[in-house]
């Protein structure tokens, strides 16, 4: 009983405080945890007139596809909004501009279209997490969502989740103007490289996300990126890694980074016979390569075999134009014989078929050969 009294009792402070207003049509509010939670309410525009105590607003599972600076007016205090599942498409400029404490921003769910460059533009920069998770509808909502994190001054932002946008590219510099970002969720994309500079301005990154993706390897670029990044935490595993040749660098980049990384996560999805095979440790026999000594070896091996090669044909050669040249006179002389056989030979066949084409003279051939 005296739980219930504390109850009524903080409700009644809190709204003499606050100067407390009725609870919006299709709401529920809580005076006690300062809430507000307006879901599945099939609402089309953000409740109007929330009490002045509540600090976190919920609106999930309703027909709202706009919001703009009009849609928070009356909810300065608020610190947490969640969106989520409101099948939003558009967020005009300066939508949450109103909301001066804002510290918690959830899109997530949604199917958003149109970003306005200065959306997500509020002053004093408040905003630590925002989710837009599952909410950019198509590559032209990435494009936007670029341009409006480079506009929106989120200097204060801490956490940052794109999951689930089927993302298959980062433009560079995508997060540059997020100084302070600490934690980057890109999982369960499309996402297939990583480019130099893609990460570029977040010096105090803590934890980036890239599971569940289709990565099959990482290039030189990339390595390079992820290097820069330092002894943070990676997760890199659930994604369809080809063992093969090309993927040693990535390899020999587990083995020798500093970096925090999933490895027990990060396996071979091909070929059949390294599958589900830890990368970490992954030796280069085993994906069919030699390592750079041994390629050394073998192309220095090859180098002298060639030049010894050379110095054989070379040498045969120099001893087959020496024998021409002590029998000169003996090749001279084969020679001219096997013209002059030739020559006869040829004038043999030149007389047969002058007799052989004058009629006068074939009766003559003719005699020649019975008489013989």
């Amino acid at each position: 009983m005296w739980i219930f009294a504390v109850r009524v009792f903080l409700g009644i402070l809190l709204c003499a405080s606050y100067q407390c207003l009725e609870c919006p049509f299709g709401c529920e509010c809580f005076a006690v945890t300062r809430t507000v939670k307006c879901v599945s309410e099939d609402l089309l525009a953000v409740p109007q007139s929330t009490p002045g105590y509540a600090k976190t607003v919920i609106i999930t599972g309703n027909n709202i596809h706009q919001v703009g600076p009009e849609s928070f007016t009356e909810m300065e205090n608020v610190t947490n909004i969640i969106l989520s599942n409101n099948r939003i498409t558009e967020m005009a400029s300066h939508s949450f501009s109103a909301l001066l404490n804002l510290r918690f921003l959830d899109l997530s769910e949604n199917q958003l279209a149109l970003i306005h460059p200065e959306a997500l533009s509020i002053p004093g920069s408040p905003l630590q997490e925002l989710n837009l998770s599952h909410s950019l509808h198509n590559f032209t909502a990435l494009t936007d969502l670029t341009t409006a994190l480079r506009w929106g001054g989120l200097r204060g932002l801490l956490r940052l989740d794109l999951s689930g946008n089927h993302l298959a590219l980062l433009p560079p510099g995508m997060f540059s103007h997020l100084p302070n970002l600490q934690q980057l969720f890109l999982t369960n994309n499309s996402l297939v490289a990583v480019y130099r500079g893609t990460f570029s301005g977040t010096s105090r990154l803590e934890l980036l996300d890239l599971t569940h993706n289709i990565f099959i390897t990482f290039g030189a670029d990339a390595l390079k990126e992820l290097q820069r990044l330092g002894n943070i935490r990676i997760l890199l595993g659930d994604n369809p890694y080809t063992c093969s040749c090309e993927i040693s660098p990535f390899v020999a980049w587990l083995n020798e980074s500093t970096a925090q990384v999933d490895v027990d996560a990060v396996r071979c999805a091909s070929p059949r016979g390294l599958r589900d095979t830890r990368l970490r440790g992954l030796r280069v026999h085993a994906i069919g390569c030699v390592d750079a000594v041994q390629a050394e070896v073998l192309d220095l091996t090859l180098q002298t075999s060639y030049v010894f090669l050379g110095l054989v044909l070379g040498l045969v050669g120099m001893v087959f134009l020496f024998v021409l040249y002590l029998n000169r006179k003996g090749m001279k002389k084969w020679i001219v014989d096997m013209r002059d056989a030739c020559r006869e030979v040829l004038e043999a066949y030149h007389h047969r078929y002058e007799i052989d084409s004058d009629p006068r003279l074939r009766h003559i051939s003719e005699n020649a050969d019975v008489n013989s």
